[in-house]
Formats: C-alpha cells, sequence, structure tokens
C-alpha cells in the first residue's frame, strides 16, 4: 500500500507486515481479549447451552484432544488425549496389580470358528463386527473378523489353561484396541469405530470369590470418575434387557450430562456365570464348572470428562489427569527486561516442577500475553501464573484458575503450599458443581405422565419400576423418536426407600425397585 506524506513523499506499506504489527501493537497495549479470538480464531464459535453437539466437536479439535481422520468414526487422538488416558491407565493398572490382576496380550483378530462358537457371549456385538477379507488383491479362503471384544479369542485358552483347582484363579487384564464398525452418528470418543481399553477376563472357583471382584472393580471405576475425572456417578445393576448377552448380570458405574439430558455408560463390571462351559477338577477330584467375570472400560471416559466439565472457552481439565497442570506466561511490558522475566518463569517452572507439579512455561515471543491466555484456557490448563515487572518487585506471581477465574496474587515463598491447595480446590470444585448440576436433573417420576414430561425436560428419572424385561421393551416402544429412546440405565445400589404398595410408573404393577432411565449415548 502506498501513502503520499504533505511533503510530497511517498512510502510503501506491506498490507501483510502493518497488519502483524498492529494486531501486536493492540494485544500487547492491553486490547480486549475478545479482540485477540477474533482475529486469531482463538474464541470458540458455538455456546455449549446453544448447540451442544457442534460446541463438542470444536472443543475436541481446537483444545487438540482429536484431529478427524478420513475413514468416518476414527479419530487420532493427540498428546493432549493420551496424557490422560495414560494418568488413568497408570492409576487403575497398579490397583488391579494390587488384586493380583495381571497383564497380557491377545491377538486382534478372530476366526469364525471362533466367533460362532461363543455366539451367546457375541450376540450384542454382531452387527458391529469388522471382516478382512482380502489380502493385496486376493480373496481370503476364510474371512477373518476384528475383534469387537476379546471373550472370543481368549476364552478358547482359558479352558486349555485351567485343568485342576490350583490353576485358578485365574486373573489376566489387557490394554488393547477394538473395532465396532455398524452404527450411525460417530462422535468422539463416545462412540467410533475404534477406541482404547482395557478388559479384564477372570476365572473363579466360587461365585462368592467372583461377586466380590464385580464390586471391587467397580469402585475402581468409581474412583476413576470421582476422583480423578471430578465426575458424579452413579453405581448399580443393569437391567435383564441391557445387562451383557449371554452374562449372568452386569453392574455399571453412570454417568450424566445436563445439557443433552443423556446418561452415558461409564464403565461395566460383569458376572458371566458359568455359561462358557470351562471345566477343571476341583479339590475333591470332581468335574466342576468355573466362574468367570469380564470388566472394561475405555476412552469414553474422556469424551464425558470434557462434555460434563467444559465450557464456552473450551477445555476444563481437572488438575489429577491435566498434562499441564499449571502454565507459566510472562507478561513484558514497555521497556521491561524481557530477560529478567523469563529467568524468573523458568525458575518458577523448576520450583514447581521438583514439587511434583507439572509446569511449562510459554516463552514464545511471536504471541502476546491476551493470545496466551485464551490459547491455555482453550486447552483447559487448570491454572495460569503471570509474571510481569511488578510481580519481581513484590516476589509474586499471579495464579488464575480455570474453573471459577479467580485470580490471586501469591509470594513466591509461600507458592508450593498455594499452588497444592489451589488444585485441590479446582479439583473438589469441578466435582461438586457437577454433582449439583447432576443432581438437579434429578426428578423422581411416579406416574406414566410424570415420565414423559421429565423425558421432554431432559432429565434423569427415577421411578419405581415391576423389573419386568417386557414393560422396559413396551417403554422403549412408546418412547422412540429421532432423538432415540428411553431405557433403563440401572437399579442403583443405594437404594430408597419403596414404602408398601407402590407401584410401577409403566405398567401398573406392583414395584419391586427404584430405577434411573432417560435417553443415553
Amino acid at each position: 500500500m502506498r501513502f503520499q506524506l504533505s511533503s510530497g513523499l511517498s512510502i510503501v506499506v506491506c498490507l501483510g507486515c502493518f497488519s502483524a504489527f498492529l494486531l501486536k501493537y493492540l494485544s500487547g497495549s492491553g486490547g480486549k481479549k475478545e479482540d485477540v479470538e477474533k482475529e486469531t480464531g482463538l474464541g470458540l464459535i458455538k455456546k455449549k447451552n446453544e448447540n451442544f453437539e457442534e460446541w463438542y466437536s470444536e472443543v475436541v479439535v481446537h483444545g487438540e484432544m482429536i484431529e478427524y481422520y478420513d475413514i468416518s468414526g476414527c479419530y487420532i487422538l493427540r498428546p493432549w488425549t493420551m496424557a490422560i488416558w495414560e494418568t488413568m491407565q497408570a492409576f487403575f493398572d497398579a490397583e488391579i496389580k494390587k488384586m493380583k490382576i495381571k497383564n497380557c496380550y491377545f491377538p486382534l483378530f478372530v476366526s469364525p470358528a471362533g466367533l460362532k462358537k461363543e455366539k451367546d457371549d457375541i450376540e450384542g456385538f454382531a452387527p458391529e463386527v469388522a471382516w478382512v477379507t482380502k489380502s493385496g488383491k486376493s480373496e481370503l479362503e476364510v474371512p477373518i473378523a476384528i475383534r469387537p471384544t476379546s471373550e472370543t479369542v481368549m476364552y478358547p485358552y482359558y479352558s486349555k489353561w485351567i485343568r485342576g483347582h490350583r490353576d485358578l484363579p485365574l486373573k489376566l487384564n489387557q490394554w488393547c484396541n477394538v473395532v465396532r464398525w455398524e452404527f450411525s452418528n460417530p462422535t468422539p470418543f463416545i462412540k467410533s469405530r475404534e477406541f482404547l481399553w482395557q478388559e479384564g477376563h477372570t476365572a473363579f472357583a466360587t461365585k462368592e470369590e467372583a461377586d466380590k471382584e464385580v464390586l471391587e472393580i467397580l469402585e475402581v471405576y468409581r474412583r476413576i470418575y470421582e476422583e480423578y475425572l471430578a465426575i458424579p456417578i452413579v453405581k448399580g445393576k443393569k437391567s435383564e434387557s441391557e445387562k451383557l448377552a449371554g452374562g449372568l448380570y452386569t453392574t455399571s458405574v453412570e454417568a450424566f450430562v445436563p445439557n443433552t439430558g443423556r446418561g452415558v455408560q461409564g464403565a461395566t463390571s460383569h458376572c458371566l456365570g458359568q455359561n462358557l462351559d470351562i471345566t477343571y477338577e476341583n479339590e475333591k477330584g470332581e468335574k466342576a464348572m468355573i466362574w468367570q467375570n469380564s470388566w472394561s472400560y475405555s476412552t469414553r471416559t474422556i469424551g464425558v470428562m470434557v462434555m460434563v466439565h467444559g465450557d464456552d472457552k473450551g477445555l476444563v481439565l481437572p488438575p489429577k489427569v491435566a498434562s499441564i497442570q499449571a502454565i507459566v506466561i510472562p507478561v513484558p511490558f514497555k521497556d521491561a527486561n524481557t530477560h529478567v522475566i523469563f529467568d524468573a518463569c523458568l525458575k518458577i517452572v523448576a520450583q514447581l516442577s521438583e514439587a511434583g507439579f507439572r509446569v511449562e512455561a510459554d516463552l514464545r515471543d511471536n504471541y502476546s500475553p491476551d493470545w496466551k491466555y485464551s490459547h491455555w484456557e482453550l486447552k483447559g490448563v487448570p491454572l495460569r501464573i503471570e509474571i510481569g515487572a511488578k510481580d519481581l518487585e513484590k516476589k509474586q506471581v499471579g495464579c488464575v484458575r480455570r474453573d471459577n477465574c479467580v485470580k490471586v496474587d501469591i509470594p513466591v515463598v509461600d507458592l508450593v503450599k498455594e499452588v497444592k491447595d489451589m488444585f485441590d480446590k479446582i479439583q473438589q470444585n469441578l466435582f461438586d458443581v457437577a454433582k449439583q448440576k447432576r443432581d438437579a436433573s434429578i426428578q423422581v417420576a411416579r406416574t406414566w405422565d410424570e415420565f414423559t414430561v421429565a423425558l421432554s425436560n431432559k432429565k434423569l428419572i427415577l421411578a419405581p419400576w415391576c423389573d419386568e424385561h417386557e414393560v422396559e421393551e413396551n417403554v422403549k416402544a412408546r418412547t422412540k423418536s429421532e432423538i432415540g429412546a428411553a431405557k433403563s440405565l440401572c437399579s442403583p445400589f443405594d437404594q430408597p426407600e419403596l414404602p408398601e404398595g407402590t407401584l410401577c410408573f409403566a405398567s401398573g404393577k406392583p414395584a419391586k425397585k427404584w430405577t434411573y432411565w432417560g435417553r443415553s449415548y
């Protein structure tokens, strides 16, 4: 662009350089944050309360959790996601090893004969099985299935390895991927064609041992959700319609997303009973059948965390699972000694890292502090630590919490203690806020009319039920719509009092239990 000056001289200015200078000048001189977002594209376009599905897609991409892949329903899990998964994996792996459960790995591929042999256990997954039919240009003589779960792969070898009572219990777990192909409306983390999970498969001599482990594992799953992801859950038992096909009974931890009014089956712990026909010689020298369990949780957990805690600025990560728990940002102003401020930032990082926290500094000189604030808020880092020239003079730092945006100044000498205290408070506050929102969404429905009103209002419905399969199927049929049908989520272990004479909300028959109902992912 050419400018004509009054003196008659003219100057030529590069528009790109001028724009970059203007942006840097405005942001460095106190330009509004929304101006930075507008210029850089950092801000989310969709609002969580207005368009949840598109907000969710935005936040997992812009928050650098995933990247879309060129095969529908498959996603690239970026380091920001894998760090969260690895934290949960480390916790869970340590807990199951305390229970003398050992890790193993079985092949990805399943023979048709294996699928057919365990048809009862694979029944619920049959439509989702993906098949390999070609090798290069040649058709395979026998197609090979890709595991949707590993019962059919593992149990023939359990039968081989378990011969006598001294071979029990056999307790194995594997960390792997599985593929489930046929479904509509893929959603990152929540519903994908390939996902990561752990699956435990254990065998016992008695039902008492199996029952005990089912609940022990379920408690570890509760801890993952409530202690690590700060998400309240309900522990309970699945209905006969919703239990694992071929199993004796299924227990689960159930989460809830208030914005969508949908439940999420967070993790499951199944007792498979004795229907797998694996026998051994017991202590009396008699032929007996083993009792089997299976249990699993997956990367779905991460999607639930994003849905529950995220806001219009982006991700909000609990400190226990955040890859970076605190980000240190220098705030240099005019004539400030940038090197001194940068050195102070690195000293804070070293101090907090030595104390065991996951901390980094953002010292990039091509972005303004405001831009960095927006960037790390979008990525959900629990705590932002700001250091400017005045902070150096006062021997303090500014700390801003991601969960509530509260800023406090903290003396450097007290920083380790105060940061630990803030992380504890952030973790607890995220859980408390999520629980308050979840609890506010629970509605008791004693009649069908109350049930349908609550369902239309996106509630988590607690209703008295007669516990009959036909009645649940009827509820599904009567509530079927474009956004899905309502179904039982679980019957909570912690049962409210059920007064004598209470009737089922759906059938009018005598109620046997309280059960949570709703639409689900």
